[in-house]
């Protein structure tokens, strides 16, 4: 097992118990039958146990997935939930829940303790800053200036998260916001963040909602936890919520190709049921409702934005570990660096799409970079 293992990390210039910084350390001779067995997700759990060690984690995953090593084991277990995703809607109203109750519902000092004051859980615009707060503040004034934000104007933020969004776009742009979260820790620490501002919260699946006359919808970071099978649903919700001519701007991660499923050990330890969209899907799903208007593709500013908030969390480990444990810490580093090195190879990236309502679309527009 030790033999086929070093074989294959070989394929991508990684070496067991080497002295570079994406070479792997390993601690427990278990290790070798247990990843090869469990694939994806067994690496990362004996990770969480400390059986295997990585200097330069973001590192290894960059190797690691250039090198197309995840496509070379792949136990049963991944195959099936394929399977299950193609079956069943896992992102119906009870199974969008799992998502929450696993991730969102976690303490909002964890997130605080690595995010910016807007406390933005997606991508930063790094262009032309190399420091997260910046970077942050730049994607979220790059969002109102695509949505051609005006004074007044009524936005609809499906998946508002912490109510970062709302607050930058009520304070910088006089917008009247509303944001939609099925969290109740986040709707609570959106609502003492808004205090006094033009915005209001409401806790409702985007299935659910009923508002109309918007001038301007957005979802960020959302759409990854909708599932293919309901993209139409959100993009006829954001239709039917928007007045003619309105703007539609959808922040996501994506993949290259069509999927249905995500990564074993995201789906069980950090986003349960998620999946990334790709083109096709999108265009797809917008079809006989918008009309593309513009085209945004950023994704290696994720990785900076990664490891800018890797840096943070362990730097302020110390006021989170009465409530988490060694193995949590393990886990989330383990997170968020994978992620790191996924963007970094260019597994995954990162779009900001513009759609406009197409009866009265707006003539003209000019993207804003």
């Amino acid at each position: 097992m030790k033999q086929i293992f070093t074989d294959l990390l070989g394929h991508a210039d990684i070496h067991i118990n080497g002295n570079r910084p994406w070479d792997i350390q390993i601690h427990e001779e278990a290790f070798y039958k247990r990843a090869l067995a469990g694939g994806s997700l067994a690496l990362g759990e004996s990770y969480m146990d400390g059986w295997w060690t990585c200097a330069a984690l973001d590192q290894f995953f960059d190797r690691l997935l250039g090198a197309g090593l995840s496509q070379k084991v792949v136990p049963l277990s991944a195959k099936l939930s394929v399977v299950r995703s193609k079956v069943m809607n896992l992102q119906s109203k009870i199974g969008s829940r799992a998502v929450i109750d696993t991730h969102y519902q976690l303490s909002p000092a964890l997130f605080m303790s690595f995010l910016d004051p807007y406390n933005q859980y997606t991508c930063g615009y790094f262009k032309g800053t190399d420091e997260l707060n910046q970077a942050q503040e730049n994607k979220l004034d790059l969002i109102c200036r695509k949505l051609q934000l005006s004074e007044g104007d009524k936005v609809l933020d499906i998946g508002c998260g912490w109510g970062g969004f709302a607050k930058f776009a009520a304070e910088r742009y006089g917008a009247h916001v509303t944001g939609m979260t099925i969290s109740d820790k986040q709707l609570a620490y959106a609502q003492d963040l808004c205090a006094g501002l033009p915005v209001n919260f409401v806790k409702s699946d985007y299935r659910d909602f009923t508002g109309t006359d918007f001038d301007k919808v957005l979802v960020c970071g959302m759409i990854e936890h909708v599932g293919y099978k309901n993209y139409r649903n959100l993009f006829e919700v954001a239709h039917r919520s928007l007045r003619d001519g309105g703007l539609f701007l959808l922040h996501t991660i994506g993949r290259h190709r069509s999927g249905s499923s995500t990564d074993p050990w995201m789906h069980k330890y950090i986003f349960p049921n998620a999946m990334m969209p790709s083109p096709v899907q999108l265009t797809s799903a917008a079809e006989r409702l918008f009309a593309l208007n513009d085209w945004h593709s950023f994704g290696t500013y994720y990785d900076s934005t990664l490891m800018a908030w890797n840096r943070n969390f362990v730097s302020n480990w110390n006021d989170l570990s009465e409530e988490y444990d060694e193995r949590f810490f393990r886990m989330w580093t383990y997170y968020l660096l994978m992620c790191a090195g996924t963007f970094r190879s260019n597994k995954k990236q990162l779009w900001q799409i513009v759609f406009a309502k197409r009866r009265g679309a707006v003539a003209g527009y000019e993207s804003v970079r």
